[in-house]
């Protein structure tokens, strides 16, 4: 139950709602909800491979016919898209709630990608409009990141946090999956004209049915009392205990020293998130953006440069190529999946320095390796599943770090800044990458391009061993104490 004391308007509320979350056992709500806001990273996940698929397809007459330049800025508009989407609704989902906004940036992506297959034509106009059609999905893709990612780690128990978190940023590949079976299946299968087109829609079909699922999800219930909704935070809690009791768990009673006295904070904006990221929590903004930065160029550099590494230096045919990026996905899937326990048990520093080390000591060996001959592309497919079954773990903890070491009243803004941070660095990895690889004469350059990815991952890891902030297990209040609560002194930084 919430208390309040003191004249309307400067009230402050005594809440054990964040206990009552946290002291929850595993239950169908918990597996329900993940289920319904962990499709985000599948969706991203879909909606990038299915663009990476149909490129090509694209320049085609009996399609757009668009020139290779054209094709390449459809990602580029898409990554925009998500940067503004991440900036927009993270503020929004602070201020208005996360339930409000993982409906709409559901909504707006399936508007968006629903409209991209109905490009009609070929002409300026036409083209214009994809490009519209592609920055809108980005937009709702973006907003989704800040809005569901701050919604699962209020809704989940402590020591449950960190592997879902990691699994649930893990399954972008098994979206990377699907779209890669679904195009190839779609564009060998049926006139180019009409595969492209159905490719996009693969997405909204999933979506669409995950829309009825979220609707009857509550409110995030430390979101609304934070905010000073304290009755509507109790008959959230209270709905959400009586659904896990009716799955005949049995749930353990509240901790009365857990208690937390709150006073509803201001509104706060980016210029006011700047503040607080620097001002009260330097370490962990170097954290962060250290986490996010290395795992977003890694990724871009690699996996959107990849089917150019199989055809100038192994001469895979594109016709082949979807099978090696299957590959690829699997293993980046497997990893957060197989040891995403590990974060809750030998804990967050242990773990995202020694997934982000790994991966980056791995990346120089299979670096050395590739200038000196030794691979075919099988074997570098080989190697590339071990390297990103580490480095997908590492990457998933990424956003777990950024999304839980903040202030719940600026969680999402702090997500969105920090994703739209990686993204601006992700996006130099292909044009760096595409450069070193040419036309496959000088191997020697994408060896030192490899080695600077590895060392690159290897710093993030140095980093994370130093200023990685112990949460395993801990209460989201422990871990950051909210602007709203009434003693924050204790918290700052610790």
């Amino acid at each position: 139950m919430a208390e309040v004391s003191g004249a309307a308007g400067n009230s402050v509320v005594r809440t054990l709602i964040p206990a009552r979350i946290d002291r929850l056992p595993w239950s169908r709500f918990h597996t329900r909800m993940v289920l319904a806001l962990g499709v985000a990273w599948i969706l991203d996940g879909l909606e990038i491979t299915v663009a990476s698929s149909v490129a090509d397809t694209l320049t085609k007459p009996e399609t757009l016919h668009m020139s290779s330049t054209a094709v390449g800025l459809v990602a580029t508009v898409y990554l925009a898209g998500e940067v503004v989407g991440a900036l927009l609704f993270g503020n929004l989902s602070d201020r208005l709630g996360r339930r409000k906004l993982f409906l709409v940036t559901l909504a707006i992506y399936l508007i968006g990608s629903g409209l991209t297959a109905l490009t009609l034509g070929s002409g300026a106009g036409w083209v214009l409009f994809l490009y519209l059609t592609r920055f809108i999905a980005g937009m709702g893709i973006g907003g989704e990141y800040a809005a569901v990612n701050s919604a699962i780690d209020e809704l989940i128990p402590a020591r449950y946090r960190g592997r879902v978190d990691i699994a649930v940023n893990g399954t972008y590949w098994a979206g990377a999956v699907i779209g890669t079976i679904g195009t190839y299946i779609l564009l060998n299968h049926m006139s180019l004209s009409v595969g492209w087109r159905l490719g996009f829609l693969i997405g909204p079909v999933l979506g669409v049915v995950i829309l009825f699922v979220r609707r009857h999800l509550p409110e995030s219930p430390r979101w609304q009392i934070m905010h000073g909704h304290a009755e509507d935070a109790e008959q959230s809690i209270a709905e959400i205990e009586r659904d896990v009791a009716a799955a005949g768990v049995t749930v353990p009673p509240v901790d009365e020293s857990r208690a937390m006295e709150i006073k509803p904070a201001e509104q706060i904006g980016y210029v006011a998130l700047t503040r607080v990221l620097f001002r009260e929590y330097p370490s962990r903004a170097i954290l962060g953006a250290s986490l996010m930065i290395s795992q977003s160029f890694l990724y871009n550099a690699i996996f959107f440069t990849y089917t150019l590494v199989l055809g100038k230096f192994y001469d895979v045919p594109s016709s082949s190529t979807p099978i090696y990026l299957i590959a690829f996905a699997v293993g980046n899937l497997i990893g957060p999946l197989a040891i995403g326990h590990l974060f809750d048990t030998l804990g967050r520093r242990t773990m995202i320095s020694g997934t982000y080390i790994i991966s980056g000591a791995l990346l120089a060996i299979s670096a050395g390796l590739f200038y000196a001959g030794v691979l075919n592309a099988i074997t570098q497919t080989l190697c590339w599943c071990v390297i990103f079954f580490f480095a997908s773990a590492g990457a998933s903890s990424a956003y777990l770090t950024v999304s839980e070491i903040f202030p719940l009243e600026v969680r999402a803004k702090a997500i969105a800044v920090f994703f739209a941070i990686a993204q601006c660095f992700g996006a130099l990895g292909p044009v760096i990458y595409g450069a070193l690889i040419g036309d496959g004469s000088a191997p020697v350059r994408l060896f030192i391009g490899y080695l600077f990815a590895a060392l690159i991952m290897i710093a993030g890891g140095v980093i994370a061993r130093v200023l990685a902030v112990d949460a395993e297990g801990k209460s989201l209040e422990d871990v950051a104490l909210p602007l709203a609560a009434t003693r924050r002194g204790a918290a700052i930084e610790g």
